[in-house]
C-alpha cells in the first residue's frame, strides 16, 4: 500500500516533519512493507522551511547571519530549492520566539528583508516567503529598506524572474478595527491604549503607494510586513494551500491508498483553510479512492470525513494516564497513533 503522511506541526510542541516521521515509524513498525510517503506541510509560519527540507529532495539549507528582531545578530537559514527558487521564513529571521521579551515599540522585521536580498545575492531564481510568527509591527519598512528602497518605489530591487510568493494563513487587512495592530499588536506588547497610534503609523506608511490597497486580505499579516511585500510587487497566497502547491502535493497523491494529514488541535476552524482541510480537499480530488485519516493533538470536531483518526490525548490518556503527556512528548504519541491507524488500514 502508497501511505502519504501530510500533516501540520503541532504548534509549540512539534515540527510537521517530525509528527510525519513519528506517524511513520509507527505504522511501519505495524506494517513494514507499506510504502510511506512523508509532505510535511506547513500555512506560512514557523516550521514552514522545515516542512520543505523534509518533503522536496535536494534541497539545500543556506546559513546567513541576519539582524534579528532585538536588534543582534541571529544565525539563520534560507532554502535553495532545487528548482532555483528559495525559501525564507520570517519566523527563523524575525519571528516572536527570537526574542527574550516583548519589543512592541523596536522590534523590527529588517532581517527578514536581509535573507531575502541574500537568497537574490546568490542568485535565487524566486522566493516563496512565509511570514507567520513575526515580531513587529513595523508595516515590512525594514523589509523593503533591507531590499533597496530609499523612500522611492523604484529603488526597490527587481523582482526574481519567477516571482514572489507569500505565504501566510492571515486575511487580516493593514488597518482599522481588524488590522495588524488592532488584532495582533497586544500580543507583541502592544498595550491596548496605545493601538490606535500605531495604526496612524501604519496609515500613513500606506499612504506612500497609493497603488497598493490596505484593506487587501492578508495586507496585515506579520504586523503589515504582508503589505510591505505587496508593495514590491508580490503576491500573497492562503498558507496551506500555497505550501500544497510548491510542493506538488496534488502529483504526490496520486496512487495513495491512504492520506494522513493532521494538526495540534482540530476543531471548528480547521474546515477553514487549514492543513487538514485543504489535504483532504486534494485528495478528493487527486486521490479519490484514498482513505483519508487525521491525527491531532486533541479532537473537537466532527470526524465525518474521515475513515479513521487518532488523538493523541486520548492515547496518552489510555497509555499513561495523563493525558498532559500528549503535550510533553508528542512524537511518543504520535508514533503510537501511527500503529493504531496501520492496523485499520
Amino acid at each position: 500500500m502508497r501511505i502519504v503522511v501530510a500533516p501540520d506541526s503541532f504548534k509549540g510542541t512539534a515540527t510537521a516533519a517530525s509528527v510525519a516521521q513519528a506517524v511513520r515509524d509507527g505504522w511501519l513498525s505495524e506494517r513494514p512493507d507499506d510504502d510511506v510517503v512523508l509532505v510535511p506541510m506547513a500555512d506560512g509560519g514557523e516550521g514552514t522551511l522545515d516542512a520543505f527540507a523534509t518533503a522536496v529532495p535536494g534541497a539545500v539549507r543556506v546559513p546567513v547571519t541576519v539582524t534579528g528582531p532585538a536588534g543582534e545578530p541571529v544565525d539563520t537559514h534560507w532554502l535553495r530549492l532545487p528548482d532555483g527558487r528559495a525559501v525564507v521564513e520570517l519566523a527563523a529571521t524575525s519571528g516572536l520566539p527570537l526574542l527574550t521579551e516583548l519589543l512592541p515599540d523596536t522590534a523590527t522585521s529588517r532581517g527578514f528583508g536581509e535573507a531575502i536580498a541574500a537568497a537574490l545575492d546568490a542568485g535565487a531564481t524566486g522566493l516563496v516567503l512565509g511570514i507567520g510568527g513575526s515580531a513587529s509591527t513595523d508595516g515590512g519598512r525594514p523589509v523593503l529598506e533591507a531590499l533597496g528602497f530609499d523612500g522611492d518605489r523604484g529603488s526597490l530591487r527587481a523582482l526574481p524572474p519567477l516571482g514572489v510568493t507569500v505565504l501566510t494563513d492571515v486575511t487580516s487587512p493593514l488597518l482599522g478595527p481588524t488590522g495588524a495592530a488592532a488584532v495582533f499588536g497586544p500580543q507583541k506588547g502592544i498595550a491596548p491604549s496605545r493601538v490606535a497610534g500605531v495604526d496612524e503609523q501604519l496609515a500613513a506608511w500606506a499612504a506612500r503607494f497609493p497603488s497598493v490597497d490596505p484593506a487587501t486580505p492578508g495586507a496585515g499579516a506579520a504586523g503589515g510586513v504582508g503589505f510591505g511585500l505587496l508593495a514590491w510587487g508580490a503576491t500573497l497566497a492562503r498558507g496551506a494551500d500555497g505550501v500544497a502547491e510548491v510542493l506538488g502535493l496534488a502529483d504526490r497523491l496520486d496512487g495513495a491508498d491512504v492520506v494522513i494529514s493532521g494538526e495540534g488541535r482540530y476543531d471548528g476552524q480547521s474546515a477553514a483553510g487549514k492543513v487538514p482541510s485543504v489535504v483532504r480537499s486534494l485528495t478528493a480530488t487527486h486521490a479519490p479512492g484514498a482513505r483519508s485519516m487525521l491525527v491531532a493533538g486533541a479532537i473537537e470536531a466532527s470526524l465525518d470525513d474521515y475513515a479513521a483518526a487518532a488523538s493523541l490525548t486520548v492515547l496518552a490518556t489510555q497509555t499513561t494516564g495523563e493525558p498532559s503527556d500528549a503535550l510533553a512528548d508528542p512524537l511518543r504519541f504520535a508514533a503510537i497513533a501511527g500503529q493504531r491507524l496501520a492496523r485499520l488500514a
